[in-house]
């Protein structure tokens, strides 16, 4: 059941039309809705979005966790954009609607026929954002990918791994996390506020291969001092430098020095009882090597947690390399809230806080009704609110549209 008496979030009064499905599209709308906007998760008739049979679930038949713990706080509407009374209903939820989001291969859309010209002729003000791999132009905007082959294009994936290994695969979707949730809720907020004040709403085509490339500054900086990147792991940040990389304990654990200010890395030579690497913390040379190979050595010969006993009072930038189990229970991160129980899972806090707002889970995760097999929970509701009378509802379930 939705939760109540709380009080309105920031994004209050928004009204949100979700046409995204997986992960990029899902993650930005659900920051959408956990700050307080209406999100009207819209999935077809079929199999509707592929997360919810994708990954497990608290039992057979029931939608997986990836499904429950990316679409709670939205209401849910199964319709039929192939039928022509669907795309009528879809244009008259979007005569009033504030945004829509999709993520569907360019132009999709608007074969459809709900495409951004169709809902700007009928809503001057709807901000329309589509979220896809390489964008809407460019050779490659037909191309089918996934977070592998973005992160892969935007020249990110070479950088990642160690000295004279393969490419390391992170199980972080930057793409599809950074790419398209994050700079995908960035577009859809810059482009409301300008709509807020001008009555003109706009088209957001957001790149996941493009803002995986635009915040690759380390690498560029590479480039533009040296002329080429640095070979993969030997780069300053990714283990170039004796003051910021990890060193393996002997129980096979790691520790994160991240000690580069000056004054940081003096503490951590003098902590560790080794004041004469002192000069060499972002040394990238011979001597670096050196300091690196006996820093390696000396952890190596204690356990993790000899290490996080030693290191941990001490304010120099130097952290143990938790498992994410570990993490999950972390003393900082439940301090901040950033893990809350619902719907029987263990699930994310939004990554903000704010004055004037407490984040709450409203509702779970929209459900297909039972009682409508193929229908969305919330479908009726929803309906009503644009107007539709029970039996025009009801000759839209007899006909299979919603």
């Amino acid at each position: 059941m939705p939760a109540t008496n709380q009080p309105p979030g920031p994004l209050a009064g928004l009204r949100v039309l979700d046409l995204t499905r997986l992960l990029p599209g899902p993650v930005a709308t659900l920051h959408l809705a956990d700050l307080g906007a209406d999100v009207i998760k819209i999935e077809d008739t079929g199999a509707g979005d592929y997360a919810r049979s994708m990954g497990v679930g608290a039992a057979p038949g029931e939608d997986s966790f990836f499904f429950r713990i990316v679409n709670r706080n939205k209401r849910g509407l199964r319709l039929d954009l192939k039928q022509a009374a669907g795309v009528a209903v879809f244009l008259r939820l979007a005569r009033d609607a504030d945004v829509v989001v999709e993520s569907f291969r360019p132009g999709v859309v608007d074969k459809l026929g709900v495409g951004y010209a169709a809902v700007a002729a009928i809503n001057p003000r709807i901000v329309y954002c589509a979220i896809t791999g390489y964008g809407q132009t460019g050779p490659w905007r037909d191309h089918a990918g996934h977070d592998i082959n973005y992160v892969a294009t935007a020249g990110v994936l070479d950088q990642i791994g160690t000295p004279g290994g393969a490419p390391a695969l992170p199980n972080f979707q930057i793409g599809d996390l950074l790419g398209g949730a994050l700079t995908g809720l960035a577009g859809i907020l810059a482009a409301v506020i300008a709509a807020k004040a001008t009555g003109q709403g706009r088209y957001v085509d957001v790149s996941m291969t493009d803002a995986v490339f635009a915040h690759a500054y380390s690498p560029l900086l590479s480039v533009l001092s040296r002329g080429r990147t640095a070979p993969r792991g030997e780069d300053a940040l990714s283990g170039g430098l004796p003051g910021y990389g990890l060193y393996r304990t002997q129980d096979g654990r790691f520790m994160a020095v991240g000690s580069l200010e000056p004054k940081f890395w003096q503490l951590f030579c003098r902590s560790i009882g080794r004041p004469d690497f002192v000069p060499y913390g972002l040394d990238g040379g011979a001597e670096g090597a050196r300091v690196k190979a006996q820093l390696a050595d000396m952890f190596a010969r204690q356990p993790l947690a000899h290490w996080a006993a030693l290191l941990g009072p001490v304010d120099c930038g130097v952290t143990p390399v938790p498992t994410f189990e570990e993490a999950m229970a972390h003393p900082q991160l439940l301090a901040r809230g950033m893990v809350v129980e619902h719907d029987g899972l263990a699930q994310f806090a939004p990554p903000l806080k704010m004055s004037g707002f407490e984040f709450a889970v409203r509702r779970a995760a929209p459900k297909v009704s039972e009682g409508t097999p193929g229908a969305g929970a919330d479908s009726a509701a929803i309906l009503r609110e644009a107007g539709y009378a029970e039996a025009e509802i009801a000759a839209l379930h007899a006909a299979g549209t919603i």
